[in-house]
């Protein structure tokens, strides 16, 4: 689902997403309190939200999205490439932030990684924002203790501090020779240990624990 209030915006978007094979675009909102609605209703694998809108705006629609949704993955999307829009969103529940000047390709392998679980959180944004907010920065109110962290096998821990330097699932099989599936399952396993809700927040955690 595209939110944004620039009818032509979402035309844009709409066209480079429809033009793959493997996406489809279920719906469109121009403003925050139309796309909570539509996202109740058509429930999207992925939404791309817009910041600034009229009604609600896109942090705001994020946080009620979430809230309802668990499993709902959002990618920010902003022309700002301030820190208080990443750090907003991601506060938010969003598994995700990409400027609107980002190259097509960049869109589309975003949208296919955050639709798998992973989460698009550059190393720059999070070294900001950690920069920013010291330890500031919410991890889903679990408070990871050297008991938890010490829980982790070597090979867990080595995933983890790949997922803090913002690897892929396919960057880290390849640094660690091994399969996308093997990595997956560490992924999992570590978030499960951590009592975390999903990678963003280990991206945050692995940050704050200077494992990265």
């Amino acid at each position: 689902m595209i939110v944004d209030d620039q009818d032509l915006l979402r035309m844009g978007l709409a066209m480079v997403l429809a033009a793959e094979s493997d996406m489809v675009v279920v719906g469109e909102a121009a403003d925050g309190e139309t796309a909570v609605e539509r996202a109740m209703a058509l429930q999207p694998d992925v939404i791309l939200m817009d910041v600034r809108m009229p009604a609600l705006d896109g942090i705001e629609a994020t946080r009620r999205i979430v809230a309802d949704r668990q499993n709902a993955r959002v990618i920010i999307l902003t022309t700002f490439d301030l820190d208080e829009y990443a750090f907003g969103g991601l506060n938010a529940g969003a598994s995700g932030f990409l400027l609107k000047d980002a190259p097509p390709a960049e869109l589309l392998a975003a949208v296919r990684a955050v639709a798998t679980g992973e989460a698009i959180v550059s190393p720059r944004i999070t070294r900001r924002m950690l920069d920013l907010y010291g330890g500031k920065l919410p991890v889903a109110g679990s408070e990871a203790t050297s008991a938890q962290l010490a829980a982790l096998t070597q090979r867990e821990r080595q995933v983890l501090v790949a997922v803090g330097e913002g690897l892929s699932n396919p960057e880290i099989a390849s640094r660690l020779f091994l399969s996308e599936s093997t990595v997956k399952t560490h992924v999992g396993r570590i978030l499960s240990k951590l009592d975390l809700r999903d990678r963003v927040q280990a991206v945050i955690l692995a940050h704050r624990e200077g494992l990265v």
